[in-house]
């Protein structure tokens, strides 16, 4: 078997901040001892009988053996969730301001090789597209761009975020990963959050997955959350895109991932996503990356809830409306609404750009809202706000 050159992958590129810490060699390492097939269904009874459960007991949550006892771990989830949660489900939607890419990763509609119709938003553009979120009734938003930093600079992003701080009360970004000082800036202008999908933890997998660009750099991207923190933001949010690589494995290093984090900054919010691939344009996959089963999402968000009972998770509207309806019934606390995946596609008075990936719920806010009640949860448009 031809082993993976691994050098452009582990290597820093000019310009990237290098954080000096253990952390990733931690996560790997804990990831590569457990053998998730050696565990029994008495382990994960045993488990399932504790309050609080160790990173150990995490990775017997996620193992084959415990698919049988989803039921179970959705039923102790849920009283987690509503412990911790009580029935309030947040609600947001994303704002795709540019689809330019500089990076060539073979599953994602943006990559630089795809011959899409590329966009990008101006202030006029994004106030349009903002002003059209905002009559939603919606005060929180989550600001995209495509990996590209000679289209979609910090500047254009600060700007994005000065104009949001008019309409929302809360505002995230998912942009390519920042060093410190840029998330500090970014910060400064209003931004609260950061969410950045490692993708995959397996790093010969993340090799052949990323083949060329900034994203290239597997530890970079790591450390990408804890540089957000040390740039002050509130809060950060975790995820692998579960079907590029090993469910378990992937799953338990993110879960460990957060946790360590949390040790280390102990008043930083932490959240998951649990994104689960999905058709886009251009898309090359290797073999093993052929898509998780619903079990193993269920399995997931059941298993992060019991390990860190306080982290927030987002559900995608990659999933259908069923699907998130029900998790937000058990482990989910925050749903995206009236989604889109493309640009200028809010106002509609832009030239619309092509969507990153397909989206399996478009359901419009009020849908969403409406859902929510009807299960009998309450739907809270924003978390915080600026004083």
């Amino acid at each position: 078997m031809q082993k993976t050159d691994l050098t452009g992958v582990l290597t820093y590129q000019p310009g990237m901040e290098i954080i000096e810490s253990d952390m990733l060699d931690e996560v790997q390492q804990a990831a590569d001892a457990v053998d998730f097939n050696a565990f029994t269904a008495r382990d994960v009874e045993l488990v399932l009988a504790k309050q609080h459960k160790t990173p150990h007991d995490f990775a017997a949550l996620l193992s084959p053996a415990a698919l049988p006892y989803l039921e179970a771990m959705a039923q102790q989830a849920r009283r987690l969730t509503f412990r911790y949660f009580g029935n309030s489900r947040s609600i947001f939607t994303p704002l795709y301001l540019a689809n330019y890419c500089e990076n060539y990763c073979v599953y994602c509609g943006f990559n630089c090789h795809n011959s899409i119709n590329r966009v990008k938003l101006d202030a006029a553009g994004m106030e349009r597209e903002m002003q059209a979120i905002a009559a939603t009734g919606l005060r929180e938003i989550l600001l995209l761009t495509g990996e590209s930093r000679s289209m979609s600079g910090v500047e254009y992003i600060a700007g994005a975020v000065k104009l949001a701080r008019k309409y929302f009360a809360v505002i995230g970004l998912e942009v390519y990963p920042l060093n410190t000082d840029e998330y500090a800036y970014l910060h400064s202008c209003g931004a609260d959050y950061v969410t950045v999908f490692q993708e995959t933890y397996d790093v010969n997998s993340y090799a052949k997955l990323h083949l060329a660009g900034h994203k290239r750099v597997f530890p970079y991207r790591f450390y990408t959350q804890e540089r957000a923190l040390k740039g002050g933001v509130r809060g950060v949010a975790f995820a692998p895109l579960m079907g590029l690589s090993g469910f378990c494995r992937d799953i338990f290093a993110c879960g460990l991932h957060a946790y360590f984090l949390q040790r280390k900054y102990p008043a930083a919010e932490i959240s998951f996503s649990c994104p689960r691939l999905r058709p886009a344009e251009g898309n090359a996959l290797p073999p093993e990356a052929n898509g998780t089963d619903l079990k193993h999402l269920v399995q997931a968000v059941c298993a992060y809830r019991l390990f860190m009972p306080q982290a927030g998770i987002t559900i995608s509207s990659r999933e259908c409306a069923t699907v998130r309806d029900n998790l937000l019934q058990f482990a989910a606390t925050k749903i995206s609404a009236g989604v889109s995946t493309g640009i200028g596609t809010h106002s509609h008075e832009e030239r619309e750009g092509d969507e990153q990936f397909e989206i399996a719920d478009s359901r419009s806010v009020a849908e969403v809202l409406a859902g929510i009640k009807k299960a009998g949860l309450q739907p809270v448009l924003t978390d915080g706000s600026y004083v």
